[in-house]
């Protein structure tokens, strides 16, 4: 997460799992299938049939007035929708072993501790022991353009002015729906991976981090990133495609750092695309999850540039490269993963690893209280923090790529130029410390759920560690699903932590942290490898009573007395061409008051031969944009116009059209929220 919070703290100090559905299920997941497993290898050795199951959600939190996860600007305050977020989860399970696992892609800018923990909370009391913290794995697609103050620790709350229930609320639910509906169509199917190298989508963002890795281990790679993508396509008995599952390690920051507009970014994009080539509905899912994306931007240009005229260019040429790939790899996949389920999975505190000789530099070490480096402050070249020339150390030297200025450090943390110890702070650190890591392997593919952002070569390192525990077991395809169940920054190799590059210094626990997780990765590989259990580790804490908001509410809206919320301020024009922009103007009310989950704050209607009309986009459409903003009407400031905008398609239906807003507005008078709708005159598309 290209963070930059300290600079403001600075300013600021499925059904109900029945006893006769589980007796219907002889596939049915037990509480500890750890205790009687056989790893790897066995019954499942070359089973190919799979329980399968994918499912949707909209997680779109508050529309308006919302500082924005990712960036960490207080001044970046959500005021509208390019694009609907989602949560996309698949369940697969196997028939072989029993055993089964909940994947879920969510287009959120990191999955926190407190979304886990209440997850698997609401769906142990729908399921019991079906779902839990072992088998249920929810990663991030890193989207830096959706609303925060969704997490437990202050860290990641300051620049949203701490804890937002609804949006929290919005994403908590959203994401236990998509896993209900996963759970509700499993069917038997089977699975395909596939596999290749995309060019020219992604670019390494700390080039001279990277050189400082070894020189011939280097050598074994052709490029500074992972160009390698990896596509899992579902499909039913009956030959019916239910989704697929992407892993591609890029940044999702084609919007910049002055975009408000709620969108999915390059791999929300992506999995729109997908999901549209495969028709309307929601029984098609496609998610474009992120990997080893710590040090990758999608600004193949430099800087914030990704070769559009503007943000939304930015992604549609990000997110089209990704889905134009994944389209190919989707054609290609031929042969079907061959195995069982399984999965490891582990609280570790990571401030107060011993990490052993052979999986440091040959002497023992330690990972360190959390604490965050100067160079954080400056940010990445992609999303520019106060700027090389405001980051000074102490003594009144740059910290850019330097470590010899006179901030205070420790030993542990060695070269890092501290500017925030997040875990000495009282009465709670302000980013956790107790993380999960999880191994999950579904037949010859494993995933690597990490709660951190690894750069490219810490993620190879990674890959190679449980790859070589697991392949004497079939394992052939290793990923590193980041971003994973909870988020405590990034991890760079030990090389490149020296340099104390904007990566560097976003690794909470020290140099020897990529060291402490292969090391934990290795146990959770041999013990799945030769179906042994792991002990759970410590309990993280649970904060949700400790949360404070200093967000306003929605008081009341306002409109002019002459006026019906609804009511169109600037219309339509009466014609357009394709490829022009529609737009029209309503009095409004604010979207805090109705997230309008499932729904929309907008529709494109064409009218039929009938004189009925019909939706040929939503705000889910990145064709559409939905934007808010307060008006000042007095006697109040409480009064809101809405925007709603809609760039014709080349391919559009030549026909009538209007512009519809729907809304909802809440009373001074009695505190009751209301809706509205308007629309604008129809106009003609040719």
């Amino acid at each position: 997460m290209r963070t930059h919070f300290v600079r403001h703290l600075l300013a600021l100090s499925l059904v109900l799992a029945t006893g006769a559905q589980a007796a219907s299920q002889p596939w049915r997941t037990s509480p500890h299938p750890e205790s009687s497993a056989s790893g790897l290898t066995g019954a499942c050795e070359d089973a190919r049939d799979f329980l399968l199951g994918a499912g949707s959600a909209d997680i779109t939190g508050p529309a308006a007035e919302v500082g924005m996860m990712g960036y960490g600007m207080l001044e970046q305050q959500t005021t509208g929708i390019h694009q609907r977020l989602h949560s996309r989860a698949f369940v697969i399970a196997s028939p072989c072993n029993g055993k089964r696992v909940a994947f879920v892609s969510a287009d959120l800018g990191m999955v926190f501790q407190a979304v886990k923990q209440q997850v698997v909370e609401r769906l142990r009391a729908r399921y019991g022991d079906l779902y839990t913290d072992d088998n249920v794995l929810l990663s991030a697609t890193h989207t830096h353009s959706g609303p925060g103050g969704y997490s437990h620790y202050t860290l990641y709350n300051l620049t949203t002015l701490g804890f937002s229930p609804q949006n929290f609320e919005a994403i908590v639910s959203g994401i236990v729906a998509s896993i209900v509906r996963a759970h509700e169509r499993l069917a038997e199917g089977t699975l395909r991976l596939s596999s290749g190298e995309l060019f020219g989508a992604s670019r390494n963002r700390s080039p001279n981090a990277y050189l400082l890795n070894p020189a011939e281990e280097r050598a074994r790679y052709a490029h500074d990133v992972d160009t390698r993508m990896t596509l899992l396509r579902l499909t039913r008995a009956d030959g019916t495609d239910m989704g697929l599952i992407n892993w591609f390690a890029v940044h999702a920051t084609s919007m910049g750092n002055g975009n408000t507009l709620i969108s999915g970014d390059n791999k929300g994009l992506a999995s729109y695309l997908a999901e549209q080539a495969q028709g309307a509905g929601d029984t098609f899912v496609a998610a474009f999850a992120n990997a080893n994306e710590g040090d990758v931007t999608p600004n193949i240009l430099g800087g914030t540039h990704g070769g559009g005229a503007n943000d939304f260019e930015d992604t549609d040429l990000s997110g089209r490269k990704q889905y134009d790939f994944a389209a190919k790899l989707w054609a290609e996949a031929k042969t079907p993963l061959t195995g069982g389920v399984d999965y490891r999975h582990v609280y570790v505190k990571m401030d107060a690893v011993d990490v052993a000789p052979a999986f440091a530099d040959g002497a023992p070490r330690t990972t360190c209280p959390a604490a965050i480096g100067v160079s954080m402050l400056a940010g990445a070249e992609d999303g520019p923090g106060v700027g090389v020339e405001g980051v000074t150390c102490a003594a009144g030297q740059n910290a850019w790529g330097q470590f010899s200025c006179s901030l205070a450090t420790t030993p542990c943390q060695a070269e890092k130029p501290i500017v925030l110890e997040m875990g000495s702070m009282r009465p709670f650190p302000w980013t956790p410390e107790v993380l999960p890591l999880q191994l999950v392997t579904i037949g010859n593919l494993a995933l690597v759920a990490v709660p951190f952002e690894l750069t490219t070569m810490a993620g190879r390192r990674l890959r190679d560690t449980v790859e070589t525990a697991l392949a004497p077991a079939g394992v052939t395809d290793v990923v590193i699903a980041g971003l994973s169940n909870a988020y405590s920054g990034y991890v760079a190799t030990r090389e490149e932590y020296a340099r104390q590059d904007y990566e560097g210094a976003s690794t909470h626990f020290g140099p020897w942290t990529l060291a402490a997780l292969q090391q934990n990765f290795h146990l959770l590989a041999t013990s799945l490898r030769d179906g042994a259990g792991v002990p759970p580790g410590p309990t993280p804490r649970d904060l949700r009573k400790e949360q404070l908001s200093l967000q306003p509410g929605v008081v009341f809206d306002d409109k002019l007395l002459w006026v019906d919320f609804g009511e169109v301020v600037t219309d339509a024009r009466p014609t357009y061409s394709r490829g022009d922009t529609a737009s029209a103007t309503f009095w409004g009310g604010h979207p805090k008051n109705d997230l309008r989950l499932e729904g929309t704050f907008l529709r494109v209607q064409r009218r039929e031969p009938d004189g009925t009309w019909t939706d040929v986009a939503t705000d889910a459409d990145p064709a559409t944009r939905y934007q808010w903003r307060r008006e000042n009407c007095v006697p109040t400031l409480a009064c809101s116009h809405v925007t709603v905008t809609w760039g014709i398609p080349d391919d559009t239906v030549p026909g009538t059209y209007r512009l519809v807003h729907e809304g909802n507005w809440k009373s001074g008078w009695d505190g009751n929220v209301r809706p509205y709708s308007g629309a604008s005159r129809t106009f003609t598309v040719k």
